[in-house]
C-alpha cells in the first residue's frame, strides 16, 4: 500500500483545470520533489494531493482509501501540510503555536494537552532546536526561525507523511540549507515520506531522492536527478542551455543561455576534470 497516490488526476480552480489527468505514486519514507517552471502545476497538484482543492476527475488515495472519504481531523492524523504562506496566528507563542499540531488527536471537548501531547509538542521544539524560542511570540521570530516553528507544528502532528509547498522561498541560503539538512535528517531517521515543491533546481537535485517536473500540468518526466535534469528537459521545458556538473553534492545546474536567445553570449566553461 502506498501512503499517497494521484489516479488520472485533474483538477484546478473554477472550471478550467491546471492538472491533467496524471498519475503519480508516492513510495514509503522517499523525498520527492515537484518542479517546473512557473504555471506548471507544483502547487495546484499538492493541494489535489492534500485535500485543499476539489479533484474534477480522478482520484486521491490516501493510505489505499480515497482521500474524499476522511473527516479533515482524520486527514490531519495522517498528512502534514505545510503551505508556502502560512497564516501567523496573533499573540501565539512558538509552543503554543506548535500545541496546535496535536489537535487533530484530540477529543472535541478536550480544551487542553495530556502528558502525552506536551512530550509530542516538546520533541517537536527539540527537533527543530526552538526550545530557547518556545515563550517567543512566533509574529517576533526571524524568517528561519518561523518557518522552523511551523515545521515544529507539522512534526507535532506526528503523520508519517509531509508535504511542503515552497518551504524555503523566503529564506536567505543559510537558513535554507539548514531547514533542507534538517528535514533530510528527519526523512532518514523517522522514515518520513517527504513531498516538496521546490524552484531551485540545484537544492532538489541535491535533497531528493525523486523528482517529477511538471510541464503545462502533466508530468514531463519522473525519475532520479540525472534521469529527470537532462539538458533536453532543461531545454524542452524551462527554455535553457545549461551545463550539467558532478560535485561534492551530486549533480548540479549551471544555466549558460537561454535556448534560441540572439541577445546573450557566453563564452564556453573549461571545467578541470
Amino acid at each position: 500500500m502506498f501512503p499517497l497516490e494521484g489516479q488520472n488526476l485533474s483538477g484546478g480552480y473554477g472550471s478550467q483545470p491546471i492538472i491533467h489527468q496524471l498519475n503519480l505514486t508516492l513510495r514509503s519514507g522517499e523525498w520527492l520533489s515537484l518542479v517546473g517552471p512557473n504555471g506548471s502545476g507544483k502547487s495546484t497538484l499538492l493541494k489535489l494531493l492534500s485535500n485543499g482543492l476539489p479533484v474534477s476527475q480522478g482520484i486521491v488515495l490516501l493510505e489505499g482509501e480515497a482521500i474524499q472519504h476522511f473527516s479533515p481531523s482524520e486527514v490531519a492524523r495522517r498528512l502534514s501540510l505545510l503551505p508556502q504562506q502560512p497564516t501567523i496566528p496573533e499573540g501565539l507563542t512558538v509552543r503554543e503555536l506548535v500545541s496546535l499540531g496535536r489537535s487533530p488527536h484530540q477529543h472535541w471537548w478536550q480544551w487542553q494537552t495530556n502528558s502525552s501531547d506536551t512530550q509530542k509538542v516538546q520533541e517537536a521544539l527539540e527537533r527543530t532546536q526552538l526550545e530557547d524560542f518556545s515563550e517567543r511570540p512566533v509574529a517576533q521570530l526571524s524568517g528561519g526561525e518561523r518557518q522552523r516553528a511551523f515545521l515544529a507544528l507539522a512534526l507535532a502532528q506526528e503523520t508519517k507523511l509531509l508535504l511542503l509547498d515552497e518551504p524555503i522561498t523566503f529564506l536567505d541560503l543559510r537558513y535554507q540549507l539548514e531547514l533542507l539538512e534538517l528535514l533530510k535528517t528527519i526523512n532518514q531517521e523517522q522514515q518520513l515520506t517527504i513531498v516538496t515543491v521546490l524552484h531551485d533546481l540545484n537544492l532538489a537535485a541535491r535533497y531528493s531522492d525523486r523528482l517529477v517536473l511538471l510541464h503545462e500540468g502533466k508530468i514531463w518526466a519522473s525519475g532520479t536527478a540525472h534521469e529527470v535534469l537532462t539538458p533536453e528537459h532543461l531545454a524542452k521545458v524551462f527554455g535553457i542551455e545549461a551545463a550539467l556538473i558532478e560535485t561534492p553534492v551530486g549533480l548540479q545546474i549551471f544555466p549558460l543561455r537561454a535556448c534560441g536567445s540572439a541577445f546573450l553570449t557566453v563564452p564556453p566553461i573549461q571545467i578541470e576534470k
